[in-house]
C-alpha cells in the first residue's frame, strides 16, 4: 500500500521543468486518476541509470512502497491489479485493445511528422546536459541527418498535419471522453500525443478553431492544470496560407445524423420515389 499516499515517479525533463515523454505524461494522469500524490525524481535523458539504481535506463518508473514498477503500460496494469477499489484506468479487455489501436494509430499519424518538425526544438529544450546525447542519438536514428536540416521546411510539412486528424475528431464529437462520461488510460494515451507536442512546439500545430481544442483544453486542466506547465508551448495558432488543405471538416451533420430511424431518415434524390433497398 502506497506509504501517505505518495508514489515516486520517476521524469524525464527538459531544462524547463516540463515534462517531455509522452510515457511519463501518461503515467503522471494515471497515477492522479487513482488519487495519489507524487513524488517526482527529475532529471533528464543522461543518468536514468544511476539515479534508478540501474534497474532501468528508461522512464518512466515508479516505485510504490520500495516495489519498483517499469513501462507506462505495466505500471496502469500494475495500478488497477494493486488498488481495484479506486477508479479503474481500464473497463475489460476490449478496452486494452482498443486503446493500444487508438495510441498506434496517432504516433503514426501526429507524433511521426510533428517529431520532424519539432526535433531541433527538441533538442534544444533539453537540459543542456543532455544536448550531445539528443543530437547524437536522434540523428543516428534519422539515419545520420543533422537535426537542423531534419526540422528545416516545417512551414510547408506542418499544415498536412491536422486533416490528417479528422477520424480522431470524428470520434470525439459523439463522446465527452474517450472513456464516455470520465477519462480513462486512452484518454491519458491520446492526451501523451500532444502533451509531447506542446513541451516541445516551437511554433503552433493546430488553428485556433480546430475542434480537437475543447477536449485537449479539459485534458490538460485535469487534476489541478496537470498539463499545464508554464514551459509548454501554444498548440493552437497555426495560420492556414494560400494552397494550404483545410485543416478539418466544416458543416459536419449532428452525431447519429446518419442513423436509419426509417424511411423518413433516408434521404431521397429529387425525382426518384423508390427507397433504397440496400442498407
Amino acid at each position: 500500500m502506497a506509504k501517505n499516499n505518495t508514489i515516486t515517479l520517476y521524469d524525464l525533463q527538459l531544462e524547463s521543468g516540463c515534462t517531455i515523454s509522452p510515457f511519463v505524461w501518461r503515467t503522471k494522469y494515471a497515477l492522479k486518476h487513482k488519487g495519489f500524490d507524487l513524488d517526482i525524481v527529475p532529471g533528464g535523458f543522461t543518468g536514468i541509470s544511476e539515479r534508478t539504481g540501474g534497474r532501468s535506463e528508461r522512464v518512466p518508473v515508479i516505485v510504490d512502497d520500495g516495489h519498483w514498477v517499469l513501462d507506462s503500460w505495466m505500471i496502469a496494469e500494475y495500478l488497477d491489479e494493486k488498488y481495484p477499489d479506486r477508479p479503474m484506468l481500464f473497463e475489460g479487455q476490449s478496452m486494452r485493445v482498443l486503446t493500444k489501436f487508438i495510441d498506434s494509430w496517432l504516433w503514426r499519424t501526429a507524433i511521426g511528422p510533428w517529431f520532424s518538425c519539432y526535433i531541433q526544438d527538441y533538442r534544444d529544450r533539453s537540459l543542456k546536459v543532455d544536448h550531445d546525447y539528443v543530437t547524437k542519438s536522434r540523428e543516428f536514428m534519422l539515419g545520420g541527418r543533422k537535426l537542423e536540416d531534419v526540422q528545416a521546411g516545417r512551414e510547408d510539412r506542418l499544415p498536412q498535419v491536422p486533416p490528417t486528424l479528422e477520424p480522431f475528431r470524428t470520434l470525439l464529437r459523439e463522446t465527452k471522453w474517450l472513456g464516455g462520461d470520465t477519462p480513462n488510460w486512452a484518454d491519458y494515451c491520446a492526451l501523451s500525443t500532444f502533451l509531447w507536442t506542446a513541451s516541445v512546439a516551437g511554433t503552433p500545430c493546430l488553428p485556433d478553431d480546430d475542434p480537437l481544442r475543447d477536449w485537449i483544453d479539459r485534458g490538460f486542466d485535469l487534476y489541478g492544470g496537470l498539463g499545464r506547465h508554464p514551459g509548454m508551448s501554444p498548440l493552437f495558432g497555426l495560420k492556414r496560407r494560400e494552397g494550404d488543405p483545410e485543416p478539418f471538416v466544416k458543416n459536419v451533420p449532428p452525431p447519429g445524423a446518419g442513423t436509419n430511424r426509417g424511411p423518413q431518415s433516408t434521404p431521397r434524390l429529387p425525382g426518384f420515389q423508390e427507397s433504397a433497398k440496400a442498407q
